[in-house]
């Protein structure tokens, strides 16, 4: 008996990696990478027509909160659960979820994405309902996994996706009063970079320090010591504070020193020995994107640049940047591809790195014309996603035997 039939024969939830039904659902990161990827891209689309004033996403819950919400909450949180349903099993040894247990939480995941963007009868408040629910329901799945395969150092993540589950209650509660949901936007923020200092800071000279180990002698990464636990407090207390006060002088000191503390644990990385290997290197340029936003932060609270202008270098380069990294790696790893990236995958890489700088800069004057040519790029990097990687996961692994 496979632990599958086991698992339906004790009345609990099917495990590992579904023979039956569409590949899609054989493995978490399979639909939720697809779908965030899509999602990013119709998202960004039905944001630059509303900034041309050619559609309303959201209804009344207001077209600039729809897509500051959907990036945030929409597509990031569909990406973040891919890669954790795809990594938690690895760090507990526990078989992933599949089949009609994952397809119940993608559709969960679905339900929010179009109540929210189209709400039922023109009710908001069904449409936050919809939503509300998907993150605390991962964050459940996650510490059930976790607490099961007793990985109690792994817990922290489950705090971040609580976090962020509280970030969304806390964004929408303030639309639905008519209040600033930037706050909680900057909360939402600060857990993704976090979570790209803790997991970032751990697959990234992992694979780097791979995949030098087959190019021969050289310096490889430093092994966590602790300066990086160091740099993990500091950016920490910098989020905490940028989150309740983001121009306030102890960002505009701390800001500054986060950014040298992160860049140095990246040099400490050697990216710059995988220049030949876009798919290694990605990994790199998204964590130097989180140094630029934590030096962003630091102009916020001096006055020198908006907040807004802050939150999107974080947000569409750290995030979104790492997230693209991130998706492209474990696609080709998980379905038994070559280890490389193609050109296609390289042009997403400096699509989405140039969006991050054009974002920025469009709060500085030329918004509209800026902003259309982020979102413009925005859509390239994940449309080429998409193209490429489509085939790769909704098709059978590669060396997987019946």
């Amino acid at each position: 008996m496979t632990r599958t039939k086991a698992a339906e024969a004790r009345g609990g939830i099917p495990r590992g990696l579904s023979r039956t039904g569409p590949v899609l659902f054989s493995y978490g990161f399979r639909p939720f990478f697809l779908g965030g990827a899509v999602w990013a891209v119709l998202a960004m689309a039905l944001w630059v027509m509303a900034v041309s004033g050619h559609a309303l996403p959201g209804g009344d819950y207001g077209a600039a909160n729809w897509h500051m919400h959907e990036m945030l909450f929409g597509f990031a949180s569909a990406v973040l659960s891919g890669f954790l349903m795809t990594a938690v099993p690895n760090w507990t040894g526990r078989m992933p979820l599949s089949g009609r247990p994952l397809m119940a939480l993608v559709a969960l995941w679905l339900v929010g994405r179009l109540a929210l963007t189209w709400p039922p009868g023109g009710a908001v408040w069904l449409g936050v309902l919809a939503d509300a629910v998907f993150l605390p329901v991962m964050a459940a799945v996650f510490a059930v996994e976790i607490i099961a395969g007793r990985k109690w150092r792994d817990l922290k993540v489950v705090a971040a996706v609580t976090v962020l589950a509280l970030a969304n209650l806390g964004f929408h509660l303030a639309v639905l009063r008519g209040g600033d949901p930037t706050m909680a936007a900057r909360a939402a923020i600060s857990a993704y970079v976090m979570l790209i200092v803790i997991i970032g800071g751990r697959i990234t000279p992992s694979f780097t320090r791979n995949w030098l180990a087959r190019r021969g002698p050289g310096p490889l990464p430093v092994p966590y010591n602790r300066f990086d636990t160091l740099v993990a407090c500091v950016s920490g207390v910098t989020l905490a504070l940028w989150i309740v006060a983001p121009d306030s002088l102890p960002v505009a000191v701390l800001g500054p020193v986060a950014a040298v503390l992160n860049l140095a644990r990246m040099l400490r990385w050697r990216g710059w020995r995988t220049w030949a290997e876009p798919l290694v290197l990605a990994l790199h340029g998204g964590y130097a994107m989180l140094a630029l936003g934590f030096a962003a932060v630091g102009l916020s609270g001096l006055g020198l640049l908006s907040t807004a202008g802050a939150l999107h270098v974080f947000a569409v380069g750290a995030i979104g940047g790492e997230m693209l990294a991130v998706m492209g790696r474990a696609t080709r790893g998980h379905t038994g591809r070559a280890l490389t990236a193609s050109a296609l995958t390289t042009a997403s890489y400096v699509a989405i790195w140039a969006a991050a700088l054009l974002r920025p800069a469009a709060e500085l004057g030329d918004y509209d014309r800026l902003i259309h040519l982020a979102g413009g790029l925005w859509m390239l990097a994940f449309g080429l996603y998409v193209l490429e990687y489509a085939p790769m996961l909704i098709r059978a692994r590669k060396d997987l035997r019946a």
